[in-house]
């Protein structure tokens, strides 16, 4: 498990980016945090982390955002609208989660039984009106 204290958002995108470090072809990130917490602004840095040049916005109203500029695909969704579980086969979520980039999901609280076993989970959590405690942890290894 790894903590971090971020004090504004830069920080929390800068941290972000150095995770992207580590992600490989098939990496699954779940986002956890309240509105407001900085999930978009994490999943900016891990874009720019894995090369994406175009800008990343959430897609709260498209479920799905796809990033092929990077050195790896990235797949953004935004769970938030999703009605049910079944839902996720319609945009092809399934396939996303176990392609060939890295694929990040917020509001992964909602879904919890479509979510790949092995991934890691990324908690956002407001400690004041800028700071953040991000936690990262591996799940299912």
């Amino acid at each position: 498990m790894q903590e971090f204290l971020s004090d504004n958002e830069q920080m929390t995108k800068d941290f972000a980016k150095k995770l992207a470090s580590r992600l490989v072809k098939g990496s699954f990130l779940a986002v956890y945090g309240d509105l407001g917490a900085g999930k978009t602004a994490f999943v900016k840095g891990l874009a720019q982390g894995i090369g994406v040049t175009e800008p990343v916005v959430s897609p709260t109203f498209t479920i799905l955002r796809a990033y092929e500029s990077g050195k790896l695909p990235l797949y953004h969704f935004d769970v938030y609208r999703i009605g049910d579980e079944d839902e996720l086969l319609e945009v092809g979520f399934d396939e996303y989660a176990t392609g060939d980039g890295v694929c990040v999901c917020e509001w992964a609280d909602l879904i919890p039984n479509a979510l790949p076993k092995e991934r890691l989970d990324v908690k956002i959590e407001r400690m004041g009106d800028t700071q953040r405690k991000i936690t990262v942890e591996e799940a299912g290894v």
